[in-house]
């Protein structure tokens, strides 16, 4: 029973000693940076998606769009793929987060209920391994709520230092 008692409290030390050691990690002046990562990764994957269309051709995207029953395809299908490549390198770049933010979030919505949303919850499905490389079967709306909690996050809780808004407001 004592042996016990002391293992949990070495764990519990442990666990002290690591909170406290990444206690730093919390300070205000290291939270502050915490919406960089949030602004990159969100912003290069929509300038990534926005370039696929474009390079693949508007009018392939806007076929697609035409078979799942989209309307004016052709206009949507442009102004997808404007709204990813302007919206991603705004929200790079930390300018206009919250304008643009809502024909982004508005992409994935539409993303998520005509294409995402029969495929389940999960991004992931592995169908199978063949001579070594993995077979996926078509991914569900997670992505999309990620990218829809990353930019929430960054309309209410702020671009971060390094952003353009920041000079615009300092005049």
């Amino acid at each position: 029973m004592n042996q016990l008692t002391q293992s949990s409290e070495r764990g519990s030390s442990r666990f002290v000693f690591l909170n406290r050691g990444l206690a730093f990690l919390a300070r205000p002046s290291i939270a502050v940076w915490a919406p960089i990562p949030l602004r990159l990764i969100v912003g290069y994957g929509f300038i990534e998606h926005g370039f696929a269309k474009l390079s693949r051709g508007p009018e392939a995207f806007a076929a697609i769009l035409h078979t799942i029953g989209v309307p004016a395809p052709h206009l949507l299908a442009w102004l997808t793929i404007l709204t990813e490549l302007i919206g991603g390198l705004a929200v790079l770049l930390g300018a206009f987060v919250p304008l643009v933010s809502l024909p982004m979030a508005a992409v994935l919505f539409v993303a998520m209920l005509t294409v995402h949303l029969p495929y389940g919850f999960s991004s992931i499905k592995l169908l199978s391994v063949t001579s070594g490389r993995a077979q996926f079967g078509p991914p569900g709306y997670e992505l999309d709520l990620l990218y829809l909690a990353c930019l929430a996050a960054l309309v209410f809780g702020g671009s971060g230092p390094m952003a353009i808004d920041q000079y615009f407001g300092k005049k």
